[in-house]
């Protein structure tokens, strides 16, 4: 019982801890003169993704690899069919922002190169940093874009989101600070748990990765994601889901890497990166639109991606069972 109760623990610390290192984090940035633009693009998006990181490091440094990975692809799974079906089955979500819409075909030329990564087994040290350089290039790009552009549907979302987590900036420090602490605190709760588990049962630690973990890690997203939508800000939302699914596909997996070579079953290809570029595909010709129709994502839609994502869910939840 004490794995599951750390897992419990740390998964609730995890969720309070990167809500508020993320309004910490980005009312630090608006008091420094970032605009709401970036701070959308790059501190809510990339800051959602904080617990990925976290814990996908710790991972790596203790030796369990795979857990780092399946909890950045099970993370990019679950943003878009958890999070983003769910959401647009709530309220459909209108796409506006030219920012988020250059940013999807980004995210799927970057899941196509991770394809690349797992084809030889193993995700090595160079592997990793080369990940790591691209994001910092995407980084790059998407500052010297954001300087050009001056209104987008994103920067009005993020402005409101702004107002509504106002804070000082001693207060942004403070909340930026503890909640950076705590995310390591209970990161390093989730993975001894979610490690424990994994050996209790019999299954690699990938699997609980995959799932346990990478729905927890989501959660952050998942609340700010729902308490946009209750703004009606559908440009944060896809923006949060874009955002974070690229860093976790560059700068988590890559990170990790970097500590500790992944090696890659090939059912990882097979079954978990072949749904994930399944779903960023559909994502993208839903929110992007396509001969005369406007970028959307309506509930029909939501709910696919929805189906796909619990189906997935059931087959893992299966292979738990068995010991697989």
């Amino acid at each position: 019982m004490l794995p599951v109760l750390a897992v419990l623990a740390g998964l609730v610390l995890l969720m309070w801890s990167a809500e508020r290192f993320v309004d910490g984090a980005a009312a630090t940035s608006a008091h420094l003169g970032l605009s709401p633009l970036l701070i959308g693009m790059l501190v809510i998006g990339f800051g959602t993704s904080a617990p990925e990181l976290v814990v996908s490091v710790i991972a790596a440094y203790q030796g369990n690899p795979g857990l780092a990975l399946g909890n950045a692809y099970g993370s990019n799974i679950a943003n878009i069919g958890l999070i983003l079906g769910l959401v647009a089955l709530i309220s459909p979500l209108a796409v506006h922002s030219s920012m988020v819409r250059r940013e999807l075909p980004i995210l799927g030329g970057v899941t196509l190169l991770s394809a690349l990564l797992l084809l030889g087994g193993v995700v090595s040290r160079l592997e990793g940093g080369l990940l790591l350089l691209i994001l910092a290039a995407f980084m790059a790009f998407s500052i010297r874009q954001g300087a050009k552009t001056t209104s987008d549907a994103l920067s009005t979302d993020t402005e409101e989101s702004l107002a509504q987590h106002s804070m000082t900036l001693r207060a942004g420090l403070i909340w930026t600070a503890l909640g950076l602490v705590l995310l390591v605190v209970s990161s390093r709760l989730l993975v001894w748990g979610a490690v424990s588990i994994a050996q209790s049962f019999g299954v690699s630690d990938l699997i609980i990765g995959l799932t346990v973990v990478a729905v927890g890690t989501s959660l952050p997203e998942l609340a700010s994601s729902i308490s946009a939508l209750r703004r009606r800000e559908h440009d944060l939302v896809l923006g949060n889901v874009v955002g974070s699914n690229l860093f976790n596909t560059l700068g988590v997996v890559g990170l990790a890497a970097l500590i500790a070579p992944i090696e890659v079953a090939s059912e990882v290809l097979l079954r978990d990166w072949s749904l994930m570029m399944a779903m960023t595909l559909l994502m993208s010709v839903f929110a992007l639109g396509w001969r005369g129709r406007a970028g959307r994502i309506n509930r029909l839609e939501g709910g696919a991606l929805m189906a796909m994502y619990l189906v997935y869910t059931g087959f893992m939840i299966n292979l738990v069972v068995q010991g697989g």
